[in-house]
């Protein structure tokens, strides 16, 4: 639905689109999907494009999966996903088509900006103008908070920034809905699952399925063992229920020894807080930024923004300090830095 309003809007503004139809699991569903897409395609007007893209999916997104989660690590695929898959598919197809623009149905904003601050809207993007034409591009929350996916999105660069386009990011679902039903253009009855190529969004399932679980010791923060776990894969840091310790609990997950192959506990939830911990891969969004740097942090998806201080560590990673104690953050996941409603840039938590 938002990708197909996200077209409808484009041409109503005047540009002319592709739509694509991107495959990335085979069989029944993407045949379905792929039906549903040229109908759309075919009630908008527009051509549209299918591209197969199984086998780089399983490489960079299902494969890469499965790799963290063998060394002890919680990823957040739809980061990958987008970077590698979606927008890297579609800036290819782009330059083939000779194309100006991608542009998806996420919920997020652009903001082209240069030296003076006279702005305008055009074309699904905010412009700031300038005599001398030198501009940068500013990643901003969507207006709809309920459903903005900046997030997902800190690893864009300003290149590909410059090349976006997302016609959503100044509406509300609500609005998106309505402009569906006013297009007769399906209105999908439920939100997409959290890892689509996890069936029932049961992750433990998939990883059984996937790797060869050995099981270990599950001791307490003082080396007392207390039982046995099924597989360090299937539990994550601050989970509580399914431990499966019985006693004198609850007890929560505090860490995983890959080495050892245990599983760390403590009664204390306590022992899940910190206000100090590191990120790599880092990816700065921003242009001239000075550091350290003080800006609000966010470690899961629709989590709560917390203040933090980011300065340079060695070896390419970066340190950040947080001003209040936070729980249960997890290596592998994305820390991603704002300042206001502007995405700063983001990192992976190791």
């Amino acid at each position: 639905m938002d990708s197909a309003v996200a077209a409808a809007l484009l041409k109503k503004q005047g540009h002319e689109v592709i739509g694509v139809f991107l495959n990335f699991f085979g069989g029944k569903t993407s045949q379905e999907g792929w039906v549903k897409a040229k109908n759309i395609a075919k009630k908008l007007n527009i051509p549209i494009k299918k591209i197969d893209a199984r086998k780089e999916f399983r490489k960079k997104i299902i494969d890469c999966f499965i790799d963290f989660y063998k060394k002890g690590l919680t990823p957040n695929p739809c980061v990958v996903c987008n970077k590698e898959m979606k927008f890297g598919l579609l800036f290819d197809l782009m330059k083939k088509e000779k194309a100006d623009f991608v542009a998806t149905g996420h919920y997020a904003r652009i903001n082209r900006v240069t030296r003076n601050m006279e702005h305008v809207t055009k074309k699904g993007l905010r412009v700031t103008c300038l005599a001398d034409g030198r501009a940068s591009y500013e990643l901003w929350e969507a207006k709809d908070k309920t459903k903005n996916q900046s997030y997902f999105l800190y690893r864009l660069t300003q290149k590909e920034l410059s090349k976006i386009i997302f016609p959503l990011g100044d509406y509300k679902k609500t609005e998106v809905k309505k402009i569906a039903k006013k297009l007769k253009l399906p209105v999908a009855p439920n939100e997409s699952q959290d890892i689509c190529f996890v069936r029932d969004n049961d992750v433990n399932r998939f990883l059984r399925q996937c790797i060869k679980m050995k099981p270990g010791k599950i001791v307490d923060m003082g080396g007392n063992v207390l039982g046995k776990h099924r597989g360090l894969p299937l539990y994550t840091i601050g989970q509580r229920k399914g431990i499966e310790i019985g006693g004198t609990g609850p007890y929560f997950v505090i860490e995983k020894n890959i080495q050892k192959n245990e599983l760390f506990v403590a009664k204390d939830p306590g022992k899940l807080l910190t206000k100090k911990f590191q990120v790599s891969q880092v990816n700065w969004i921003k242009r001239g930024i000075k550091f350290p740097l003080r800006a609000q942090l966010q470690i899961r998806y629709r989590a709560e923004k917390f203040s933090a201080t980011i300065k340079r560590a060695r070896s390419g990673k970066w340190e950040v300090r947080c001003e209040k104690f936070l729980r249960a953050v997890t290596a592998g996941q994305s820390a991603v830095f704002y300042k206001n409603k502007e995405v700063l840039g983001g990192g992976i938590i190791i």
